[in-house]
């Protein structure tokens, strides 16, 4: 068993940051650390140089049962068995998260987005507390007027089998960096298999709109340790969500603000901030962390 796995489901339009990324990993874990790149079949080609002793490519066939096609040319895919509604993309890649982190042989599995770069020296215990992994969890971070996390709460708690979640405030599970295990992750197959009376991956795929984090986050925090939830985190990954583009300036100023704990930053693809621009925060990082 290795101390950390690191999995990346990516696409081609993120190839640029994806590099970034990777050679972070390559960086600042260990040599036995494996990054695992999630892909479909049409981005082989890109991502195929990158295979190796550090780094291995899943396509989604691999990962997937037989009765499930792609839908081409749309990033769309179908369960023969139920054909509506398809799967779409963004929601496979959260499937195909849970369904490899519970074949790994490992401690720890970090999950990072491709806009994900880590900045300091990173191993299972850099997110453990006294010998327990911990959990991203922003307690009251899912408020009122946020529709699409209420309704992640409630879709997760229905494959679950947990009665509906109060109203507003509940916690928040969801970010660009979180750590899972192997044995929890195959835990929750079983239960989401055991609500619904299907196989895990159909029910979730089912699913139009679902959040692997929050779905993970609920079942730890409400089933698998109830009365003894892990201890928190949110401070692993140095964090900038906004849709709009960052300037230089603002840029570093965001990279002077990495707290001591950070050991990532991630400035959002969606942002649409110029490549040069999230290079010069990275390196502002690298001197901060020298």
């Amino acid at each position: 068993m290795t101390d950390l796995a690191v999995i990346t489901p990516t696409h081609g339009p993120d190839a640029e940051l994806f590099a970034d990324l990777h050679k972070s990993i390559l960086e600042y874990t260990s040599d036995d650390t494996v990054h695992h790149v999630i892909i479909s079949p049409a981005w082989r080609d890109i991502f195929a140089k990158y295979a190796g002793s550090r780094c291995k490519i899943w396509t989604y066939n691999e990962l997937l049962p037989k009765y499930y096609f792609r839908l081409a040319p749309y990033p769309l895919w179908v369960n023969s068995r139920r054909p509506w509604p398809p799967v779409r993309g963004w929601v496979m890649q959260q499937t195909l998260k849970i369904a490899l982190t519970a074949e790994l042989d490992a401690a720890a599995v970090m999950v990072a987005d491709s806009d994900v770069v880590l900045v300091r020296p990173t191993t299972a215990a850099s997110f453990t507390v006294g010998g327990r992994l911990c959990l991203h969890r922003e307690e009251g971070g899912v408020t009122p007027g946020m529709e699409r996390h209420i309704l992640w709460h409630r879709v997760s708690r229905e494959l679950l089998g947990l009665p509906p979640a109060p109203p507003p405030p509940l916690v928040d599970y969801v970010t660009a960096l979180n750590f899972w295990t192997p044995a929890t992750a195959r835990a929750l197959q079983h239960r989401v298999s055991e609500t619904t009376g299907r196989p895990w991956l159909d029910a979730f795929n089912s699913r139009l709109h679902i959040s692997e984090f929050m779905l993970y986050g609920v079942f730890v925090d409400e089933i698998l340790a109830a009365s003894c939830p892990p201890p928190s985190n949110t401070t692993i990954c140095h964090k900038n969500w906004q849709r709009t583009p960052l300037d230089r300036e603002d840029a570093l100023a965001f990279a002077d603000r990495l707290g001591p704990d950070a050991v990532a930053m991630m400035i959002s693809a969606k942002s649409g901030t110029p490549y040069e621009v999230r290079q010069a925060a990275i390196r502002r990082c690298a001197e901060i962390t020298r």
